[in-house]
């Protein structure tokens, strides 16, 4: 059996009892790395509250080499541990895929993932998203305007936008970053950037950091520690604007 646990959005303990229950029962557990990550701990406390031995995979471990993670569930009860909710990348649907070709039965655990937590956070009305993006680093000879383009097709349809902003293993990227390069992308484009912004930092801990405003302001804010995600909103609801008033600084 092959259980995809979601580990929630911050610490240790936003798992759910059914999660921690499955973990502590499993013969193995794996937990990708690449997706998201919990900022509030580290794999030492993990494995302390788990009572288990927890094999980190990244990308390639997943996507390219998956025969450890599903021969340990052809032969026992092996766990796929994820930030957030389990099944919001490919490669886990990929996987899981991969699971049941092989005879391999498999179930989902779901817990808080931060396409839900960020409405919640920002008041922005969750039926009003349109297609999210996300901003990886630029590297040398290549800058990618795509999620520009998303943006604002979005803004054109009066859709809000998920903004992901890119982790590395030595990083994470802030909402400064993600708002200078969405900037500059306007630039390439000769595009104008968006005038309003919602920046949030560390969604699921006890200290949250939502503000709401034009580029300016927010390059200037302070949030804090990862991890950062970042909106672009299109007109708001007047119960959207009163909830950005009242709770993120508009």
């Amino acid at each position: 059996m092959l259980y995809f646990i979601g580990l929630g959005l911050f610490d240790e303990k936003d798992i759910s009892i059914k999660g921690l229950e499955r973990i502590r029962e499993s013969d193995e557990i794996f937990l990708e790395s690449y997706t998201s990550c919990l900022t509030g701990t580290n794999i030492q406390n993990m494995e302390l509250l788990y009572g288990k031995k927890v094999t980190i995979l990244g990308r390639h471990d997943v996507e390219n080499t998956p025969e450890k993670i599903l021969e340990a569930a052809g032969t026992g009860d092996a766990v796929f541990l994820t930030g957030g909710d389990p099944m919001v990348s490919t490669t886990h649907s990929d996987l899981r895929i991969r699971a049941k070709q092989m005879g391999i039965e498999t179930t989902i655990i779901h817990s808080a993932s931060i396409q839900s937590a960020v409405c919640g956070l920002s008041g922005l009305q969750n039926y009003r998203f349109g297609k999210s993006c996300s901003i990886p680093y630029p590297e040398k000879g290549w800058f990618p305007t795509t999620p520009l383009n998303t943006i604002l097709k979005n803004l054109d349809d009066n859709l809000h936008t998920i903004v992901f902003l890119d982790i590395k293993p030595d990083r994470f990227m802030t909402v400064r970053e993600g708002i200078e390069i969405i900037e500059q992308m306007a630039d390439k484009e000769n595009r104008s950037p968006p005038e309003l912004y919602v920046g949030i930092a560390r969604a699921g801990s006890d200290i949250p950091k939502v503000i709401a405003g034009d580029g300016g302001k927010l390059k200037s804010a302070d949030f804090g520690g990862p991890l950062h995600i970042l909106i672009v909103p299109a007109e708001l609801h007047m119960m959207e604007q009163e909830y950005l008033e009242t709770f993120a600084e508009l």
